[in-house]
């Protein structure tokens, strides 16, 4: 419920300066009260933005707002996720886990760990959802199938499967971003912040929500898919590829639904849905906005969609400006007025800017 301590919070929020190096466009972001992010994987916009393909995703674009020149920073998944909630890709250009470290290891998630230019997978940096906890603001990362909430697992399964599906990596910690700083590791209140999805549905129930969530459904809902004993053909996208993507996009609208049924999204609140995706499809390289195309892990992770849905801003928009997740980072940190640009979201001469146009309120429909 919208109590006083919410308004006077908004009020104190809205009031509040910018991170330091803010330019106008940054000043023009509003301030919101809550920011939900869900994450896909591995498709490109052109696959996404067909209305035959995904049909909730590319209706919600075109109700709403799309990015159209939105880029990943790298491949494979991880570091992608890292960029959205630490600002940089920190060396990483690999899916090994969150505790990797340089150097021969016999342990399977660590495959990578004697190549050359291999980095601690441990981030002693900070994250976004620190830097909202020293404003007083609540973050979350949702992730399905989580085995447990603070789970430190680095896979995870169905326990309630009775067939391959216990065992395989519906959850994976590689699409967590949150779990790979130090930080968050020895939070002794991580359960917390680290949830899975009987805690969304409950939460939306309760009207809990907090200021920023990540929400990831598992590796059969999030069109990234897997292989095996018990996987259904429409989370196999080397059987069925559009039915993978038709899997996605239906968990998409689940869960866009389910947030636009809130008290927060139906009040005077500023609340905004985006749907994201980690990285395009195959290996191009195409990128912006403070990546390297020469870097061994910030080369560019391709074309992607990215779909913002706002209560009360633009409806049928399509903003042509570069962005990647560096963008969308220094966006969030302006509407939350946060202290500080963390990482590359602190690059204004490498092209990094405020996604103002798509987060803008139109006053008349609060």
């Amino acid at each position: 419920m919208i109590t006083l301590l919410s308004l006077l919070l908004a009020s104190v929020l809205a009031a509040a300066p910018f991170p330091a190096g803010a330019t106008a466009a940054d000043r023009s972001v509003p301030a919101y009260d809550h920011v939900f992010v869900i994450m896909e994987e591995n498709k490109s916009y052109e696959q996404i933005m067909d209305p035959k393909a995904a049909p909730n995703i590319s209706r919600l674009a075109a109700i709403y707002g799309k990015a159209t020149q939105f880029y990943a920073e790298v491949h494979p998944s991880e570091a992608n996720y890292m960029a959205l909630v630490g600002g940089d890709t920190f060396g990483i250009h690999d899916d090994d886990a969150f505790y990797c470290k340089p150097g021969p290891s016999k342990d399977p998630f660590c495959s990578g760990s004697t190549e050359a230019g291999y980095v601690d997978h441990t981030i002693h940096l900070p994250h976004i959802g620190a830097q909202l906890e020293a404003k007083g603001l609540d973050w979350k990362g949702y992730y399905e199938n989580l085995p447990a909430s603070g789970s430190l697992a680095v896979t995870a399964g169905d326990l309630k499967a009775t067939n391959g599906l216990q065992t395989a990596a519906l959850y994976a910690s590689k699409h967590s971003g949150f779990i790979n700083f130090a930080s968050v590791q020895t939070d002794a209140h991580r359960a917390h912040h680290i949830v899975d999805f009987e805690r969304l549905a409950a939460d939306i129930s309760a009207n809990r929500l907090p200021a920023f969530a990540l929400i990831v459904p598992n590796q059969c809902n999030e069109m990234h898919g897997l292989h095996g004993d018990g996987v259904p053909s429409d989370c196999d996208g080397s059987i069925d590829l559009p039915g993978l993507i038709r899997r996605g996009d239906a968990e998409v609208g689940r869960l866009v639904a389910a947030l636009q049924r809130t008290k927060a999204w139906n009040s005077k609140q500023n609340v905004a849905i985006l749907i994201g995706f980690d990285e395009g499809a195959g290996r191009t390289r195409e990128g912006c906005c403070g990546v390297t195309p020469n870097a061994i892990s910030n080369f560019g992770g391709g074309h992607i969609p990215m779909v913002v849905i706002t209560n009360h801003g633009p409806h049928g928009l399509s903003d042509p400006t570069a962005y990647n997740h560096y963008a969308l980072l220094r966006t969030l940190e302006d509407a939350f007025r946060l202290s500080d640009y963390l990482g590359h979201a602190a690059d204004n001469t490498a092209g990094v800017v405020p996604m103002t146009p798509l987060f803008a309120v139109d006053r008349a429909k609060r």
